[in-house]
């Protein structure tokens, strides 16, 4: 931990860059896994099929993903792109089925009033299903963003690694001192990125609780007046 104190310039810098690796492919994957689940959704086939190749690119070791990248698209074995293509394929696997699950949460009868009221596919899936699908997306959103904090740590391996660089140099010099230091900044590094897209879902979810409050309010009218 002193060291880490002694030291907080390197970490500062290590800590911005782990979680510009950590939350880029977050996103990435989750703007890729919606679309995708949206347009698999009817299609049970090809939904099958897709659910099924995520599993198959989930169980790739994350290292090898590393190594492989780099020749298969040309780019250097130190680029920072490859672990962002990797954590990426790897968001993208574990968000897809998510996805699926929460746009099926959406009830049948919203989308058919929906669609009652002259809301296209596209409409609608922005505006209706997207927004009810939220309190069963989220909580997958969180597992994939806190599994990229500690995968991005494997990537020091090969030299890209932010935080878990000081893993590989503090084993290399015997120092246990900044292995903790990188093990409680990338603890805090989890925590924070839960806690903010823990508040983004509350912040997207006021529907939910203020139906829970009318539901509330109905049955304590109810009780009263029995």
């Amino acid at each position: 931990m002193r060291w880490g104190i002694q030291n907080i310039d390197i970490v500062a810098g290590l800590f911005a860059q782990h979680a510009l690796l950590a939350i880029l492919p977050t996103v990435i994957g989750l703007l890729l896994a919606v679309p995708l689940a949206a347009v698999l959704r009817g299609r049970r086939a090809a939904r099958t099929i897709a659910v099924v190749i995520a599993g198959i690119v989930f169980t790739i070791p994350s290292l090898a993903l590393f190594v492989v990248i780099p020749a298969v698209i040309g780019t250097a074995i130190l680029n920072p792109a490859n672990v962002v293509i990797a954590l990426s394929l790897y968001s993208l696997a574990l968000l897809l089925r998510t996805a699926l699950d929460a746009l099926d949460a959406v009830p049948r009868d919203v989308r058919e009033a929906a669609e009652a009221m002259g809301y296209g596919p596209l409409r609608r899936t922005l505006t209706v299903d997207l927004a009810l699908a939220v309190p069963v997306l989220l909580p997958g959103l969180r597992v994939v963003a806190v599994t990229n904090v500690s995968m991005v740590s494997v990537g020091a391996v090969i030299g890209v690694g932010g935080l878990g660089n000081l893993f590989t140099t503090g084993y290399q010099r015997s120092y246990p001192d900044q292995i903790i230091a990188g093990l409680i900044a990338i603890l805090v590094l989890a925590l924070v990125v839960d806690r903010v897209l823990a508040l983004i879902g509350w912040a997207l979810t006021r529907w939910a609780r203020a139906g829970d409050q009318s539901a509330a309010a109905a049955r304590g009218a109810k009780a009263a007046r029995t």
